[in-house]
Order: C-alpha cells, then sequence, then structure tokens
C-alpha cells in the first residue's frame, strides 16, 4: 500500500512540476470560480483554506475573493507533534512555516478551533470518487481531522487529472465531503 501510495505522489508531482504557465493560470481561475460557487452555495462565512506552495493548485484568486468580502479564514500551521495549529491572519505578511511552507501572520489557535469553521478546504495530491483523499504522507490532514469532535464539510482542492476512480486507503486516511478542480466541483453523500 506505501508503495502504491508513494508512485501516485511521485507521478502527480512530476506532472505538476511540468504544467505550463498558461495551464496554471487557467486553472487558478477555475479554482476561483468554482471555490467562490461552493463558498456562495453553502452560505459559508468561516473558512479553512491553505497558502498554496508552487506546485499546489492556486487558490490565491479565491483567496483574494475571501479577503475582499471579509470572510473568517484560517490557514493551517504544522506543528512537531503531527498536528495542525490554525493561523487567524492579522493583515498581510507571511513567515515560513515547518517544512519551509508559507504561513500568513496572524494570531495562532489551538488545533479545534477548525472545528468552528462552515467548510474546510484542504491540500491533496488525489482524491476518488468515494471520497478517499490521498496526502502527501505526512498525516497532518488525516490527524487533525480525526482528533476533531465536530468535523466541518471538508473539500479537497486538487487538479482536474488527480481525480481517481479510486485510491489506495488505509484506516488512518480520513475522508473529504468533496472534491474542487478548475472544471467541477463534487460533492459526495454524508
Amino acid at each position: 500500500m506505501a508503495a502504491e501510495k508513494a508512485l501516485i505522489r511521485a507521478r502527480i508531482r512530476n506532472a505538476r512540476s511540468e504544467m505550463s504557465e498558461q495551464s496554471r493560470l487557467h486553472a487558478r481561475e477555475g479554482f476561483t470560480t468554482q471555490l467562490v460557487a461552493l463558498v456562495e452555495s453553502l452560505g459559508a462565512s468561516r473558512l479553512s483554506c491553505f497558502v498554496p506552495t508552487a506546485t499546489e493548485p492556486d487558490v490565491s484568486g479565491f483567496l483574494e475573493w475571501a479577503k475582499a468580502a471579509e470572510l473568517d479564514m484560517l490557514f493551517p500551521a504544522s506543528r512537531d507533534d503531527g498536528y495542525l495549529d490554525w493561523i487567524s491572519p492579522s493583515g498581510s505578511g507571511h513567515r515560513s512555516g515547518k517544512f519551509g511552507i508559507r504561513e500568513p501572520l496572524g494570531e495562532l489557535l489551538p488545533p479545534g478551533a477548525v472545528e468552528h469553521v462552515d467548510l474546510m478546504l484542504v491540500p491533496a495530491a488525489a482524491a476518488d470518487l468515494s471520497g478517499n483523499r490521498l496526502g502527501w504522507g505526512r498525516g497532518y490532514f488525516d490527524r487533525t481531522l480525526e482528533a476533531l469532535t465536530h468535523r466541518p464539510p471538508v473539500y479537497a482542492v486538487i487538479f482536474d487529472t488527480e481525480v481517481f476512480d479510486a485510491v489506495p486507503v488505509e484506516p488512518h486516511d480520513a475522508p473529504v465531503q468533496g472534491i474542487v478542480t478548475p472544471k467541477r466541483t463534487l460533492t459526495f453523500s454524508a
């Protein structure tokens, strides 16, 4: 199972690194359209999202929209124990967090703070049509989701080519309620 997951992750990393700037820009526009529509359809006003790395889906257009719409946002901050704290941004500016991942400057909140959002948008390597999410192998989101008393709807944000019929699943892998790609949003039954 671990070898199969590693192979899928390697293929996705390679495909993402070979994307053209034009494809990335087009995908950014699609992600913005899909994410705004999802937030509006759910009436969500409190969200968690991620600051994208260079190869992750570019959700920066959506984040600009969310800021202009004055939505309450939380962003993940990796902890040494494998869980996520959450940052409530204080304005502009970023710092380099664990693994060199950019995090907004702001108030640091405990893992349970995300229980109070209306929607969680999480990065992933892939997801399948049954709501299984394949992360990048560190388990931060899986551990955090498993520890929540109240789990808000969780949507994986991935490229269209990363939606599979099935991905390998282990008992610790936390499912998602939906997938957002540049071209579509899929919602699965609870």
